[in-house]
């Protein structure tokens, strides 16, 4: 029921967001903050000068449009139009009733006995990975971020593939994920920009590389139907899955899609987090030695098994305060399909809503000294104190990320088994600032120098 009298948020004049999309180009979450600080926890302004939108880090705005009132927003034409196009029809890019089924069916392959049984495959990469990049590792001071990648993507890659993509495929798939992404965040924050785009040939250079890249899934899926031998990975249980209504299961080309979409959702952010993590520890020695310590106390120097992940609770806060301060997923967007109203703001049919997730992260309303690095937020007596849907890093409601427990069990083997072998300090006079993108990335990376353990 929307109100006699409904408010307009606050305005941001449109000349000034057209003036101010080269800056979102670089760094959206700079002139989001400032436009917060000016405008309070809601305001309204047309992204890139064209697109009307309404941005909040209101944790009673963004629970109406997540949960409580999700099936009136949809997805945007960000994720559908622009990442649609590139990663196809999917769980990422899609809503509506197909969302809903292809999350039921997808959703068996996460539960925590599956993701149980991919830590054997876990560590075997993780073992393989680090014995190769060692050296590269005690050579000085390297940039970890891409150290992070590799390992997140090979795991990814492994879980999803058990018969494992040779470097050349892996090396493909990678560089067209990278190059693609920042392509789709220039789309976005530069819509005006997208008819050059199409006859200038840029578009059409980054679809053969999403065409490449979707080569080497397409090949490895028509083998394993060839072969269909005994997998425990992550392609057997879509093969094998069956939608209820019919008893039958996907095409060759929904697996494709499902398959690119979750090593993207699944690599990337993982990585980013831990990179993060690991620098956060660096600034917070005594956090780090108690992290060690707990490491030690519980699993010491036996194989890891998940019973030993879930006696780590202080690890676990330390993840999940990281994740509080640098989000992966910095905001979340959707599409009103109707008009609405929601704690006396008026939301016009067909705007475009931005969960502003890193904005309520930061804020000193729901967060005491939101900027610093306090672990013990989240132990299991304050957790309790959170205000609901002021911690989103995996999103919220129904549309929750699929693979946030995939996500946690991943960081979880690699901090393991990264502080067990080696001792690593941040490089000196390393500025860390953010960059974000579709993820929060560190803008000029992260470098630090490791040391093994004797």
């Amino acid at each position: 029921m929307l109100v006699d009298t409904p408010n307009l948020p606050p305005q941001i004049h449109r000349i000034r967001a057209f003036t101010d999309s080269l800056r979102m180009s670089k760094n959206p979450v700079e002139i989001f903050s400032e436009y917060s600080r000016r405008l309070g926890d809601t305001y309204s302004f047309h992204f890139g000068g064209v697109q009307k939108t309404i941005v909040t880090c209101n944790p009673g705005v963004m629970q109406h449009i997540l949960q409580k009132n999700y099936t009136n927003y949809r997805k945007s034409d960000i994720q559908v139009k622009r990442m649609g196009h590139f990663l196809g029809k999917g769980l990422l890019t899609s809503h509506g009733e197909y969302w809903l089924t292809q999350r039921r069916l997808i959703q068996e392959g996460f539960h925590k006995d599956k993701l149980a049984s991919f830590i054997q495959i876990m560590d075997e990469v993780l073992s393989d990975s680090l014995a190769r990049l060692e050296a590269e590792m005690e050579g000085g001071p390297i940039d970890i971020c891409p150290l992070m990648n590799e390992l997140t993507f090979r795991i990814v890659t492994s879980t999803l593939f058990s018969t494992r993509l040779s470097d050349s495929e892996l090396a493909t798939v990678s560089d067209s994920i990278s190059n693609i992404q920042q392509f789709i965040v220039r789309q976005i924050v530069q819509p005006y920009l997208n008819p050059w785009f199409k006859v200038s040939g840029t578009l059409n250079k980054y679809e053969t590389m999403r065409n490449e890249s979707d080569n080497v899934f397409r090949n490895n899926i028509t083998d394993r139907r060839k072969n269909n031998g005994q997998h425990t990975d992550m392609l057997q249980i879509l093969l094998d899955a069956r939608y209820k209504e019919t008893g039958i299961g996907m095409t060759d080309e929904q697996i494709l899609m499902e398959t690119m979409q979750l090593i993207v959702a699944g690599h990337e952010t993982s990585s980013t987090s831990l990179s993060w993590i690991l620098y956060l520890l660096t600034q917070n020695p005594d956090c780090l030695i108690k992290v060690k310590k707990e490491i030690m106390d519980n699993i010491g120097d036996e194989p890891i098994n998940i019973y030993h992940l879930h006696k780590l609770e202080y690890t676990i806060q330390v993840i999940e305060e990281s994740l509080r301060l640098y989000p992966p997923f910095w905001m979340v967007d959707r599409e009103a399909n109707e008009d609405d109203e929601v704690l006396g703001y008026f939301i016009p049919k067909n705007s475009m809503i931005i969960s502003f997730i890193y904005g309520v992260h930061h804020s000193n309303t729901y967060w005491d000294n939101p900027e610093k690095f306090d672990p013990e937020r989240f132990s299991k007596t304050n957790i309790k104190k959170q205000v609901p849907f002021s911690h989103l890093p995996f999103g919220g409601g129904p549309r929750l990320c699929i693979g946030a427990n995939y996500a946690q069990l991943q960081m979880l083997m690699i901090l393991v088994t990264i502080f067990r072998k080696y001792n690593f300090e941040l490089a000196q006079d390393h500025p860390v600032e953010i960059g974000p993108m579709i993820i929060l990335r560190p803008k000029n990376g992260i470098k630090m120098k490791f040391t093994k353990i004797k």
